[in-house]
């Protein structure tokens, strides 16, 4: 059962907008890939919005992020211009990374954006690292990791939760649960299917959320938040979702029924929590219109950004490759 939605038109409508923005930008690269300027590997984030949306809300300015290949929204939700992601995607030097990571490996220091990482759980000694870095310095910024459920079963994730918590260390691990990580069932790849059991084996506190519901989200972020920066260490949160497309383009998905996709649908994020607005006052048929609008047109002028973008010139090719060589 979703939770009534307890903010500020202002605020609920935002939510919204951010995950229309993430939606749009994902079909249209969809749209692209199939066009043939998009290439390489491509793995969409359809049905998963409420996730990046309510917990890089609940994240604090300056806080880092740590991601996946399946990144796309939490980029840009962390503040990395649409522009940018639509550029490296294209493969232009106007890109986030230059045009040399891809859709796979966006990445901006500038925001704390540190990955887009292609390994699966590579991510979470990364966040661990960066929350140590800031405890030595002093400050007091969170680092907040995303991965499957896939990544549970790397050792670098058993690694990363012993360190966090044995160093007490302010890391948010926000675990996407989708339930099939690249094409297999959670129960036919890990014996303990109880992700949260798993994860307080370590000491770290562990929560279930309704990862389909982004003020479910956004509350149990925001309450993480909260112990963190009261000195608690780290939290572990499962998000439970669901990946409305296959687990990347050249994947058959022939793992899943397609029943079991269409139920899962009918929960999605974006409609649901539109219908709630719309139920609670806070949202009408023109305010949807408008916010459809905003999100298809700033796509649009992204698009438009990447196809104006330049190729990195040959010459130029394995600079950053090699350290120079340097003379006594």
């Amino acid at each position: 059962m979703s939770l009534p939605v307890p903010y500020p038109a202002e605020f609920a409508r935002q939510l919204l907008r951010d995950m229309l923005r993430i939606r749009r930008l994902e079909e249209r690269a969809a749209e692209l890939y199939g066009e043939g300027k998009i290439r390489g590997f491509l793995h969409l984030y359809i049905g998963q919005e409420a996730v990046a949306v309510g917990t890089l809300h609940a994240l604090g300015p300056g806080d880092a992020v740590v991601a996946t290949y399946r990144e796309h929204g939490h980029a840009l939700l962390q503040g990395v211009p649409m522009n940018a992601i639509m550029a490296e995607m294209y493969g232009r030097r106007e890109g986030c990374s230059r045009g040399r990571g891809g859709s796979m490996h966006l990445f901006d220091a500038r925001t704390r954006f540190f990955g887009g990482n292609a390994i699966v759980g590579g991510g979470l000694p990364l966040a661990v690292g960066l929350a140590l870095a800031e405890r030595m310095q002093g400050g007091t910024r969170l680092a907040a990791c995303f991965f499957g459920e896939g990544a549970l079963a790397e050792g670098a994730a058993a690694e990363s939760l012993n360190l966090a918590a044995l160093w007490q260390l302010p890391v948010l691990f926000c675990c996407e649960n989708n339930l099939y990580a690249m094409g297999t069932a959670l129960a036919r790849s890990q014996a303990q299917t109880d992700l949260c059991a798993k994860v307080q084996a370590f000491k770290v506190p562990a929560r279930s959320v309704d990862g389909m519901d982004v003020v479910a989200v956004y509350e149990a972020t925001r309450m993480a938040v909260e112990q963190m920066h009261a000195g608690h260490g780290p939290r572990f949160l499962e998000f439970r979702t669901y990946r409305f497309r296959a687990h990347s383009m050249f994947d058959p998905e022939l793992y899943r029924d397609k029943a079991e996709v269409e139920a899962w649908k009918k929960r999605g994020p974006i409609h649901t929590y539109s219908a709630q607005l719309k139920a609670q006052g806070l949202l009408d048929e023109t305010g949807l219109d408008a916010l459809e609008g905003e999100a298809s047109a700033e796509v649009e002028a992204a698009v438009a950004f990447a196809e104006a973008g330049s190729l990195e010139p040959v010459e130029d090719l394995l600079r950053d490759v090699y350290t120079p060589e340097r003379t006594p």
